[in-house]
């Protein structure tokens, strides 16, 4: 370091540069145990598939090596359930490849149209299976593997039909050797696999727990805009229930751990919802009495406390005691006030000033009470996940929302594009135009499903070009040197290790997996030859080639709009304000919940993270319509109860019948439906001022909290609901 300084001096560069300078390179010169560990295992895992395969002589034995470094991942969950999906879609692969050689023997026309078809359904299918469109969801994986192999083997098996079974089944050998070797060295590397998934279990929760309670105090503490600052809480659920599959395959299938995980996390985000609820109650000042005071900040001092006490096992018997005390003097409070009230309508003249006020007070502590009441629910959840119950049933789905439209552009994209590619080959009958277009099948068939597949293909491309440059100098310097495959496998260590440390740094992933998977296939290690200047580079130039193919199809043909993403967005959020509003069977507001997230997910995925003014307003509209959404279906419900009077009953479906209508997109119907909404709560509020009926008050005072919340969210997010403004960045006030 004494000797870098120096030279840094004597050159006339300052000392800061130096931490930056670590800090870059810190991945490769200082990497954690754990990326060291990732690194080291798939590199012998990968040395071993393809010294195997060199040893039974097969004729392409690269692919077993790509194979395991397609599969490896950090985690014995997440490397079992990706080899899993591949083995799935090797199959479905093979089969499909088998049928589309068998039809178009001698008909190159036929072939790529049937090739192109193929794979865009393979995307087709995989955009609208359970699971984020990210990297990580291997449900997906499962549909790029049958992509990767209809590729690897109806191109190969277009050159010689008559030989298509004994291609398909060597292809189909290599990736199974790669897989099987990946998974049982895998295996050897993971000690307490069990516990240790529990933990992480525990862990996850916990830190979405500290999330979530943190901001809930941090509104109770008076900052309404706690929750509309932390979306990201909200997002990041998607991805802690990946977390919990992957989980469940280490554990075993013994149990309903990730079941009940799954639950408590639902419970989670249905906690964030009811606090926008009272978040939208507390914007009026009437609200903040003696009683609800002493309430939140004893509710505020045990959010704060609680991810540390969830951390001690033993403390949570005393926790849920606590929680249960809170609970029940919400509720106490809450029935006192209304009997504050009854007392007042009893006993005229009312003072409209006091009532008003003890309502408001009443009406957040009701649904304070309820919000601690969905924290209990997620707690015993996360109690059960942590210690099963005996002879435990219970079974909670993952549940996710596509979108029909989104699969078929994706599928589109990945069609054309291989397509053209095909007629590209076609057309100047290029000798090694066949490697281009299984270049391009196999882009096409991984990053068609993402939100950002011209960022993506980007990346992949820099890592192509990278990859190039080092199986250039394995092959022309170190390959004719060696004569054993010890000595190879030696040569291969420090550039595949190098691999699997820049997989480890998610800010060079996607160019570390291009970097990964086709180093072997350009070195191309064979038992009987090696591979010379021509075939290096008639494999290389069409792998750059595919890849800035890719880059520019993505880019100029179905691009990705971001305004047009959100703008399409808005509209189905109003569309589905609308449906809750007068269909028969609304959805749930689990669903309503779970759907609210994908779109967050996938606002935050179309920006690659970054945020700005106007994802911030988008993403604060997503959560307004939430808000509005469950308030609907609680109006819904009160309407089916029928114990409102009949006047109130007018007012609630009249606000319903305008949400029904409520678009916007010719103008008017929003202030329509604000409009509608402000006088139901005045007429509400007369009404339950002189209400001596118990129960019909108790009910419209629940049917006013609702209404109350819609108008909030309406008035405070009146730019994104009134869809007569595009809401776009050029116009975003």
């Amino acid at each position: 370091m004494a000797l870098l300084t120096g030279f840094l001096a004597r050159t006339g560069l300052s000392a800061p540069i130096l931490p930056r300078l670590f800090a870059h390179i810190r991945w490769l010169i200082a990497p954690n145990l754990y990326s060291f560990g990732y690194a080291l295992r798939t590199t012998i895992a990968s040395l071993i598939a393809l010294g195997i395969a060199l040893w039974w002589e097969l004729g392409s034995p690269q692919w077993a090596a790509l194979t395991v470094w397609m599969i490896a991942q950090g985690s014995r969950g997440k490397s079992l359930a990706k080899a899993r999906w591949h083995m799935f879609g090797m199959v479905v692969g093979t089969i499909a490849a088998i049928s589309i050689v068998a039809i178009s023997p001698q008909q190159p026309l036929l072939f790529i149209l049937l090739l192109s078809a193929c794979i865009g359904s393979f995307c087709f299918i995989g955009t609208l299976l359970p699971g984020p469109a990210t990297m990580t969801n291997y449900r997906i994986h499962g549909m790029r593997a049958s992509g990767f192999t209809v590729a690897i083997i109806a191109l190969d098996g277009s050159a010689d039909p008559g030989h298509i079974f004994i291609i398909a089944m060597s292809r189909a050998t290599y990736i199974t050797l790669g897989v099987v070797i990946e998974t049982v060295l895998s295996s050897l590397f993971q000690f307490r696999l069990n516990e240790r998934a529990r933990d992480r279990l525990a862990s996850n929760f916990i830190g979405a727990v500290g999330k979530a309670s943190d901001a809930l105090a941090t509104m109770l503490g008076g900052n309404q805009n706690a929750l509309r600052d932390s979306p990201e809480m909200l997002a990041s659920l998607a991805s802690l229930g990946d977390q919990i599959e992957f989980a469940e395959i280490e554990m075993g299938r013994h149990g309903h751990e990730g079941d009940h995980a799954r639950a408590a996390l639902s419970d989670i985000a249905a906690l964030f919802s009811r606090a926008l609820d009272l978040s939208a109650l507390m914007d009026d000042a009437a609200t903040y009495g003696s009683t609800w005071q002493k309430l939140a900040n004893q509710s505020r001092d045990f959010l704060l406390a609680l991810p540390d006490r969830l951390k001690d096992p033993p403390e949570f018997s005393g926790l849920m005691a606590e929680l249960a005390s809170l609970r029940a003097d919400c509720r106490l409070d809450a029935a006192t006030c209304l009997d504050i009230e009854m007392n007042m309508v009893t006993h005229p003249p009312v003072k409209i000033t006091t009532e008003t006020a003890v309502t408001r007070e009443g009406q957040a502590l009701h649904v304070l009470g309820d919000l601690l009441d969905q924290l209990q629910a997620a707690l015993a959840q996360f109690e059960a996940s942590r210690n099963p119950p005996p002879h435990d049933r219970f079974h909670f789905a993952m549940r996710t929302w596509r979108d029909w439209r989104i699969a078929f552009a994706n599928s589109l994209r990945a069609s054309v594009s291989i397509f053209l590619a095909g007629v590209f080959w076609f057309a100047t009958a290029w000798p090694d135009g066949i490697v281009f277009v299984m270049f391009v099948c196999i882009v096409c068939a991984l990053f068609s499903t993402l939100e950002t597949p011209a960022m993506a293909s980007r990346a992949f491309l820099h890592g192509a070009l990278c990859v190039s440059g080092v199986a250039m100098l394995i092959t022309f310097w170190a390959v004719p040197a060696v004569t054993v495959y010890e000595m190879l496998a030696l040569v291969f260590v420090p550039f595949m290790m190098i691999g699997g440390l820049a997989f480890s740094n998610p800010r060079m992933i996607l160019g570390a997996v291009a970097y990964n998977l086709f180093l072997t296939i350009l070195v191309g290690p064979l038992n009987q030859g090696r591979t010379d200047e021509i075939l290096f580079f008639n494999t290389a130039m069409p792998l750059c080639l595919a890849m800035a193919f890719c880059t520019w199809m993505y880019r100029v043909f179905l691009p990705l709009d971001p305004d047009g993403v959100r703008w399409d967005m808005r509209l189905q959020i109003l569309k589905g304000l609308r449906n809750l509003a007068h269909r028969s069977r609304p959805m749930l507001p689990r669903d309503v919940i779970g759907i609210s997230v994908e779109r967050m997910v996938r606002l935050l995925n179309t920006v690659a993270g970054r945020r700005g003014p106007v994802i911030d307003a988008y993403l604060s509209g997503i959560l307004s319509a939430m808000t509005v959404g469950l308030a609907i279906l609680s109006l819904r419900s009160i309407l089916m109860r029928a114990e409102l009077p009949p006047a109130a009953t007018r007012d609630v479906q009249e606000v319903l019948g305008r949400m029904a209508q409520f678009t916007g997109r010719y103008g008017g119907h929003y202030g329509r439906t604000e409009r509608a909404t402000r006088l139901a709560v005045i007429s509400l509020e007369r009404q339950e001022q002189v209400e001596m009926n118990l129960s019909q008050r108790v009910e419209i005072l629940r049917a006013l909290a609702s209404l109350r919340v819609i108008l909030a969210e309406l008035t405070s997010n009146k730019v994104f609901f009134d869809a007569s403004s595009p809401y776009l960045d050029p116009v975003f006030p």
